[in-house]
């Protein structure tokens, strides 16, 4: 038998990601279908998060800092998260004000079809209940493991099927920038909302910051940092979250 002949089938990065996302997204659907309305979905989404990756990082002798999950450029990662967070607060919270103040006028299927939210809102600042378990709750249950796997894992292995790409404000965004981005957004639909899909567009922001550190932790700031943006004006126009 030829050395070529007893090397072991492995799949391309394509392939590797796109099976990697799909037991993942899987994972997530059977979760909510059977344990819906208790954190487990959460449970499993975030150990899929963690170590899926794992699967294939072992044939090739990989850890987890060769996908971004390290402190060496933590300086640029936190200059860029407070840059893009003083930038991207003022004008997100424009445009949810404005949105707040347009819900109201669309029909009730339609708004139903891209909003979680019903009635008028009114602005009256406010943290939401526990708000330091949800700190933590989504800078390390949330952002940090779904950063390390779509940003940190999937991102690189389809660079590495698609090295091309625009140089955009010092990152490379190619094909595995756009990809990354839909994939992103088409998982958050394993709890069935349409309006979930909006997250593509934070998410070409997260794969940025990506590009342009080369690590996920700044990127896994920021995130947290919008979830919880989120929740606050949620709390703070609408009462609940």
């Amino acid at each position: 038998m030829s050395a070529a002949a007893a090397q072991p089938w492995r799949p391309s990065a394509v392939q590797e990601v796109v099976a990697l996302w799909a037991i993942g997204f899987l994972g997530i659907v059977i979760a909510f279908l059977l344990f819906g309305g208790t954190s487990i979905p959460k449970l499993v989404a975030t150990v899929g998060f963690l170590y899926l990756p794992l699967i294939a990082m072992r044939w090739r002798d990989e850890d987890y800092r060769d996908y971004g999950l390290t402190l060496r450029a933590w300086r640029q990662d936190l200059r860029l998260f407070v840059t893009l967070s003083l930038i991207v607060g003022p004008l997100f919270f424009l445009g949810f004000a404005a949105w707040v103040e347009l819900v109201p006028r669309l029909p009730s299927d339609w708004a139903r079809l891209l909003t979680p939210h019903s009635g008028p809102g009114h602005f009256s600042p406010r943290l939401p209940p526990r708000f330091a378990e949800w700190v933590v709750d989504q800078v390390f249950v949330v952002a940090l493991p779904e950063e390390f796997f779509y940003r940190g894992y999937m991102q690189t292995r389809l660079r590495d099927a698609w090295p091309g790409g625009r140089k955009v404000l010092g990152a490379r965004l190619g094909p595995a920038f756009w990809l990354t981005a839909v994939l992103f957004a088409l998982g958050h639909l394993a709890i069935f909302q349409a309006w979930r899909l909006s997250v593509f567009f934070p998410a070409l922001l997260f794969a940025w910051m990506r590009e342009r550190t080369g690590t996920v932790v700044g990127a896994a700031l920021f995130h947290a940092a919008c979830n919880l943006f989120v929740q606050f004006l949620e709390v703070s126009f609408f009462g609940g979250p």
